[in-house]
């Protein structure tokens, strides 16, 4: 695992993959960005009339019901289909989830129509989705009493995927192993955007690396040392969030290798 970050960060920025999102309209031009600093090609495509065919063109989707309706999830669907049938990774952020019937609703949808290859949340985004009795403060994770590397492989096993627990030290779990990324920084918390931005980087890695597993775990690596180096130098939030940009850009592999923390 020690090397898998630096060189799927080196793939990443080889193969520049087109990564297809369908994402929340507060953090999308953020998202975008993140995926280009990276070093691949993000598209934003979401009319129903076109994400099949932008998804038969892409190397991963990247689906997130922040911003939810109807008709958005709808062309979700739409575009996983397309997705599943070209044989890409799907990654859905069940942003808020538990907070509201409707969005466990859609979600559940989602994730009984089509084949989805990463689900990411948070704390009780995921135990919600997990099937537990939790809450979530519209998109901010609230206490959840059981074990969650067990929650987190219960769903994986179930649903047949990976799933990923993003919180002050993220957990990466399929069926048979668990990995915990304890990279990052507080100030990622005092910004709109990072977790929807983490999604996007799970996306662009999934892109370029079969083990899923591992892909998560180099892109929350690769992104969350990026914003170790920026807060080092910012001021506060909004000259972070400007340097997250920078740091992702400027980031090398031996850096990398030399910062990440992994067990």
């Amino acid at each position: 695992m020690k090397n898998i970050a630096s060189e799927c960060l080196e793939r990443v920025r080889e193969e520049k993959p087109l990564i297809h999102h369908l994402t929340n309209w507060v953090t999308i031009y953020d998202c975008a960005n993140i995926v280009k600093v990276f070093g691949a090609s993000p598209v934003m495509a979401h009319a129903s009339e076109e994400v099949a065919d932008m998804a038969g063109i892409a190397s991963a989707l990247v689906l997130n019901i922040g911003t939810l309706t109807t008709d958005f999830i709808e062309a979700m669907i739409l575009a996983a289909q397309s997705a599943n049938k070209k044989g890409i990774p799907v990654v859905l952020d069940v942003c808020g989830a538990g907070a509201t019937k409707f969005r466990d609703e859609k979600c559940f949808e989602i994730l009984d129509t089509v084949s989805v290859s990463i689900i990411k949340g948070n704390s009780s985004e995921i135990a919600r989705i997990a099937g537990e009795s939790v809450s979530t403060k519209g998109v901010d994770a609230s206490a959840v009493e059981k074990n969650l590397q067990e929650i987190a492989q219960s769903l994986a096993a179930k649903r047949n995927c990976t799933v990923v627990i993003t919180g002050k030290e993220d957990i990466v779990a399929d069926e048979k192993k668990v990995v915990m990324v304890k990279n990052g920084h507080g100030m990622m918390a005092n910004i709109v955007g990072t977790g929807c931005m983490a999604t996007s980087v799970i996306g662009t890695f999934a892109a370029v690396e079969k083990d899923l597993v591992a892909a998560c775990v180099a892109g929350l690596v690769c992104y969350e040392i990026a914003a170790e180096l920026a807060a080092a130098k910012a001021e506060g939030p909004g000259s972070f969030k400007e340097m997250l940009f920078d740091s992702v850009y400027n980031l090398d592999g031996g850096t990398v290798e030399k910062m990440m923390k992994v067990e």
